[in-house]
């Protein structure tokens, strides 16, 4: 359970901070009192979510690429912080086929100077590197589940870039942290979604544009298959992990943080449609696009031994809330900062 007085005055660095799921966590984190510094791009015109949720005044943002060792190196000398959390990514799987250098470069060499820049800090206590449960290599089996002990050999460049970044990480905990007091973890992190993910080549998204036009929705894949959680669910994880293993080294170690099953794009575009109303369908329109494997199911039953987890939301109430945010975005931006910290208040309250 996330003791949520831990993080009151913490200080935490969160890279990628003015993504989808950065801006939550961060705002996660602000609600728990804690001292947050992000460091990440600018945010691109199509990401909205960081200036709609009202943080930036909050917290100390710096804008930076990963990629920028001796910038990045100078945030860990000023802010000095004790929990690291990595979620600095090029993120998308069909962006990684059009440009795998940057994507390799982004998610490989940024682990590489993260934690070189963790090497060097001696603030620093807690570290969790979040990649994805694409890391595995899927031979997609439908009825099998892959664990954390399977072999790791991504696919596609984002997934395979990814899998680079654990190796990385396993390296320097070994190497270079084992035998000190800074706890390092990873979290294989299944598909997150929620209100404010504006991100092209998302399902959600794609669902929310569709319907803000009133377009029929488009569904390139409908049988493939993904474990949806909905995003509060693993951000509480990344907290708890960090929490618990800032004391505790025992907690160390590679979590997949994903829901019991997955649900093919075809049910997620019908359950979306069923709650937004409004008349909205959705259609099948295949593409020529690069190859997504079509099944991809992982296990967490680690998650739930060490740590008593069990998800909060199922997959209806996940987009029930989805659509509630995306409505008011839609009707009065102005109220999306309070309706997230409402968000997130009655989702804590759910432990």
């Amino acid at each position: 359970m996330l003791e949520q007085k831990f993080y009151f005055g913490k200080k935490v660095l969160v890279t990628g901070h003015t993504g989808f799921k950065g801006t939550w966590l961060c705002k996660m984190l602000l609600h728990l009192g804690a001292d947050v510094c992000g460091y990440a791009l600018e945010p691109e015109p199509e990401q909205k979510l960081f200036a709609l949720s009202g943080i930036e005044k909050q917290m100390h943002s710096v804008y930076g690429d990963i990629r920028d060792e001796q910038k990045l190196l100078q945030v860990f000398k000023k802010f000095q912080p004790e929990i690291v959390i990595h979620l600095a990514a090029q993120p998308i799987v069909r962006e990684s086929y059009i440009r795998p250098k940057y994507t390799y470069e982004t998610n490989v060499l940024g682990t590489l100077y993260l934690m070189e820049c963790i090497r060097s800090t001696s603030s620093v206590k807690s570290v969790l590197n979040v990649t994805t449960e694409k890391v595995y290599e899927n031979k997609e089996q439908p009825d099998v589940l892959i664990d954390e002990s399977c072999p790791l050999n991504g696919y596609d460049p984002y997934s395979n870039s990814k899998s680079c970044s654990e190796f990385i990480t396993q390296t320097y905990h070994r190497c270079f942290f084992k035998q000190t007091d800074c706890a390092v973890s990873t979290a294989r992190t299944s598909n997150a979604i929620g209100g404010g993910d504006f991100s092209p080549h998302r399902i959600i998204a794609d669902c929310v544009r569709a319907a803000a036009a009133h377009e029929q929705i488009i569904i390139r894949n409908p049988d493939s298959s993904r474990p949806y959680q909905y995003v509060l669910e693993p951000l509480t994880v990344y907290l708890e992990i960090c929490q618990k293993q800032f004391s505790d080294k025992s907690f160390e170690g590679s979590y997949n943080i994903a829901p019991d099953a997955g649900v093919s794009a075809s049910k997620l575009a019908s359950v979306f449609c069923q709650k937004w109303g409004e008349g909205l369908s959705w259609k099948v329109q295949r593409d020529d696009g690069p190859y997504e494997a079509a099944v991809l199911l992982v296990s967490n039953q680690k998650l739930k031994s060490v740590f008593d987890w069990h998800p909060r939301y199922d997959f209806e109430t996940a987009i029930e809330k989805i659509v509630d945010w995306e409505k008011i975005y839609l009707q009065s931006p102005e109220r999306i900062a309070e309706h997230m910290n409402q968000e997130i208040a009655d989702y804590l309250k759910t432990e």
